[in-house]
């Protein structure tokens, strides 16, 4: 299998993970203009599964080191398979509020807020369990990321204030995505192998890791995404009936956000072996950034903003590079 063999490679693979998960959403905000996020999101999974099965099949199953995908998979441990699908299952959880989120707040603040929070909690978490790099500089990083979601908190509400709409279900939904998204990234590190070059037996690879993973998010959706349809956050309930009415391209659209948003996690696992799970996971969440860009330059999420809060957009975004600056600085 294809695994980077020096730190500076790894932290070239956590930067595409950064744009990937910073960009996916795009892709929802295309569909949504007439597709609900709840039919929206069922061609996202499968967009996750059918990457997860590329991959496997390609870089997974090529290269001098570790086990090949079909092999790894057959000599899997049931604990660590589960592990896996569990942290799909933790993950769509939070996903599917985020997207909610998403959808009644934009872009521009459901991720600042929610993977903001999720990004300064998952640090920790993933450093606690698998410590790497300097920890001075990886919570201080934390701390600055944790001040820039801080400014663009006030800044929503000020923007929002003077548009006499704010939104606290948006808000809520953001912030309880963001806790259980911190979670789900330490149950898939816990099912892999700590040597990525010498795989122990009965631990997953990258590779097989994010497949399971991506059972997981699939089976979840059965139940998450259902409750969802017949009990949405606003709207009428669906069916199935209504995503048979998707056209083709409504439904490609959701899949290659599936795609996008899985080169990003694969990139992430790929690169934790050189960069350790705590800097791999928070660089990866810098995609707040991206999509706080998309948000605010392309979808005009911020228009007619005041002078003040143009001012707090801006210092979020310079907090936010000096907060991901550090987290680069920790591990090199």
């Amino acid at each position: 299998m294809f695994i980077p063999q020096s730190y500076s490679l790894a932290i070239i693979l956590c930067i595409v993970t950064m744009i990937c998960w910073g960009s996916w959403g795009n892709t929802q905000k295309m569909a949504g203009k007439s597709w609900r996020f709840e039919l929206f999101y069922w061609d996202y999974v499968f967009g996750i599964l059918l990457f997860s099965l590329l991959l496997g099949f390609s870089l997974g199953s090529n290269g001098e080191y570790g086990r090949g995908f079909i092999e790894d998979i057959s000599q899997a441990e049931p604990r660590n398979i589960f592990n896996a699908m569990l942290g799909g299952a933790i993950f769509n959880a939070s996903n599917i509020l985020l997207v909610a989120a998403m959808a009644i707040a934009g872009m521009a603040v459901a991720f600042p807020v929610g993977v903001g929070i999720a990004l300064s909690l998952g640090v920790i978490i993933n450093y606690v369990f698998a410590p790497q790099g300097t920890a001075t500089w990886i919570f201080g990083g934390v701390a600055l990321i944790a001040a820039a979601i801080i400014i663009d908190a006030i800044a929503y509400k000020k923007h929002s204030a003077s548009l006499q709409k704010v939104s606290a279900k948006g808000i809520i939904l953001s912030i309880s995505a963001g806790v259980l998204m911190s979670l789900f990234y330490r149950f898939v590190a816990s099912s892999m192998v700590t040597s990525f070059e010498s795989p122990e037996t009965g631990k997953l690879t990258p590779y097989s890791a994010i497949f399971f993973f991506a059972i997981g998010v699939l089976i979840s959706n059965f139940l998450f995404n259902y409750i969802i349809m017949k009990k949405p956050f606003e709207g009428e309930s669906l069916s199935f009936k209504d995503y048979a009415k998707g056209s083709l391209g409504v439904h490609l659209t959701g899949i290659l956000g599936g795609v996008i948003w899985n080169i990003g996690m694969s990139m992430s696992i790929i690169a934790s072996g050189k960069a350790g799970f705590a800097i791999s996971y928070g660089l990866g969440q810098g995609a707040t950034l991206i999509a706080a860009f998309w948000g605010v330059f392309i979808w005009k999420e911020f228009k007619g903003a005041t002078r003040s809060v143009n001012m707090l957009i801006f210092w979020m975004f310079l907090v936010y590079l000096a907060g991901l600056a550090l987290l680069v600085y920790a591990g090199a």
